[in-house]
C-alpha cells in the first residue's frame, strides 16, 4: 500500500486528501501548507497529521499530490522530486515553458512518475467521447465560467483553456502548425476572456473559447469527423453521437437533392452512450497510484502537461 500525502490543502487540495483518505491502495500519511491552521483543519476533518514542514511530510511518503497556486509548481514540485517522491502537479504543470522542463527533467532523471493533473481527461463524458473519436477535422470548445477571485493569479488561458488545449491535443493525432489567439483582461490585471484557433497539419482546425466572466458555467467541446459529430458536456455529463449510416453515395445524394423521399433518420444514427458514473478526481488519483505501483508512464503525463503549456504559453504571446 502507497504512502501519500498532499502538499497545499486549499479548495482542490481539500478533494485530494478526500479521495485519497478512501481509496484502498493507499496510505494517507499527512498534509502540508503554509498555513497551519488550514492544514490543521483539513488534517482533523479526514483524520490524518499535518505536518509542520515539507521535508517532513516527504521524508514519509512514496507519492504526493501538489495543489499550491501555480506560480510555486516548479519550486515545491522540484523539492518533491528530488526528495524522490512520485508527483502529481494539479494543472498547468508550471509557470513557464522552461520550469515544466526542468521538472520533466528531474522525473526522468530518478525514475519518478509525474502526472499532470488536466483532471477532464477522467470526466466520465470525455472517455466515453474519445472512444468514438477518428481523425476529426474540426473541434469547437466553449469554457465558460462565472467571475472568482480563486484562480485570477494566472491568465484564463492557464486556468480554464488548458483543459481543453490537452484534451485537442489527446484527440488530434497530428502536429500543430498555426496558433492564433486573441484576448482581453476584464475584471482582473490577467486576460480573463481569450479565443484561440489551431491548426493542426492535417487539416484539422480547433477554435477554443475560454471565459471567467460569463453568467452561467459552460464546459462543452463538439469533434467533427467525415463520418460523425460528437457533441460532449462535461458538466451534464452526456455524449450526443450523430453518425453516418452505411448508405451509398448516390442514394445519400437523392435524399439530400428531395429525388426521394427522405429525412436525417434515413442517413444518421443518433446515439447516447451511458454514463459510467465514475468520480474523476477518484479516477485520476487511482490512475496516478497504478502508474507509481507498476512502474508506467502515467496517464497524463509530465510531457503532456508540458505541451499543453508549450501551446498555452504561445497564446498568450500572441495576446500580449
Amino acid at each position: 500500500m502507497l504512502r501519500v500525502g498532499v502538499i497545499g490543502v486549499g479548495h482542490l487540495g481539500r478533494f485530494h486528501t478526500r479521495v485519497y483518505s478512501v481509496l484502498s491502495s493507499c496510505e494517507l500519511v499527512g498534509v502540508y501548507d503554509d498555513d497551519r491552521t488550514r492544514s490543521g483543519v483539513i488534517a482533523d476533518e479526514f483524520s490524518t497529521r499535518a505536518f509542520d514542514s515539507m521535508s517532513e511530510l516527504l521524508n514519509g511518503v512514496e507519492a504526493v499530490s501538489i495543489a499550491v497556486p501555480t506560480m510555486a509548481h516548479h519550486r515545491v514540485g522540484l523539492q518533491c522530486l528530488k526528495s524522490g517522491v512520485h508527483t502529481l502537479i494539479e494543472k498547468p504543470i508550471a509557470s513557464t515553458v522552461s520550469e515544466a522542463e526542468e521538472l520533466v527533467a528531474a522525473a526522468e532523471e530518478r525514475d519518478l512518475r509525474l502526472q499532470i493533473g488536466h483532471i477532464e481527461r477522467f470526466n466520465q463524458a470525455i472517455r466515453a467521447a474519445l472512444r468514438e473519436i477518428d481523425s476529426p477535422m474540426f473541434v469547437e470548445a466553449h469554457r465558460l465560467g462565472v467571475f472568482a477571485p480563486r484562480g485570477t493569479d494566472v491568465p484564463v488561458v492557464l486556468d480554464l483553456m488548458i483543459h481543453d488545449i490537452d484534451l485537442i491535443l489527446a484527440a488530434v493525432d497530428s502536429s500543430l502548425e498555426r496558433i492564433d489567439a486573441v484576448g482581453v483582461p476584464i475584471l482582473s490585471p490577467n486576460v480573463d476572456i481569450a479565443n484561440a484557433r489551431l491548426t493542426f497539419a492535417d487539416g484539422c482546425v480547433a477554435n477554443l473559447t475560454a471565459s471567467r466572466v460569463s453568467r452561467e458555467r459552460t464546459r462543452k467541446i463538439r469533434f467533427f469527423q467525415s463520418d460523425a459529430y460528437i457533441s460532449v458536456d462535461c458538466m451534464a455529463p452526456k455524449v450526443e453521437i450523430f453518425r453516418k449510416k452505411d448508405v451509398s453515395p448516390e442514394r445519400l445524394l437523392e435524399i439530400a437533392t428531395g429525388k426521394i423521399e427522405g429525412g436525417l433518420d434515413d442517413v444518421v444514427d443518433f446515439t447516447t452512450p451511458a454514463m459510467d458514473g465514475a468520480d474523476a478526481l477518484e479516477m485520476e488519483l487511482a490512475s496516478f497510484l497504478r502508474s507509481v505501483s507498476a512502474g508506467e508512464s502515467p496517464a497524463v503525463s509530465g510531457e503532456d502537461g508540458l505541451k499543453a503549456l508549450e501551446v498555452a504559453t504561445e497564446i498568450l504571446r500572441q495576446i500580449g
